[in-house]
């Protein structure tokens, strides 16, 4: 016969639940010399699906600043959409969000 557990127990799981929440990944886009912005533009409208205006603002920010986050999420997607950049040849890296 197995024993009886004692019900005054508390049970804690083996895991804690926010170890189990990967931190999102950011898709770059660096700034070059050469790539022309309406080009950059729409790349963005078509790899993202952003609207004109939405991948205009973005590609002015890589302009201006030198780099601009254009998707946050999981890092597999992420990693999918910087080849999918890097495949128009865009400057494009994956960095991990920081912490919250």
């Amino acid at each position: 016969m197995s024993p009886n557990p004692n019900p005054n127990t508390e049970t804690k799981p083996d895991t804690d639940v926010e170890t189990l929440r990967a931190r999102p990944w950011n898709v770059v886009v660096l700034n070059d010399p050469i790539t022309l912005m309406s080009y950059v533009t729409m790349v963005f409208q078509k790899v993202f699906g952003y609207a004109r205006p939405h991948a205009q603002k973005l590609m002015m920010e890589v302009h201006k600043t030198g780099r601009s986050i254009v998707w946050t999420g999981e890092r597999e997607r992420a990693e999918v959409y910087v080849q999918k950049l890097h495949g128009y040849h865009l400057l494009a890296k994956l960095e991990q969000s920081p912490a919250a």
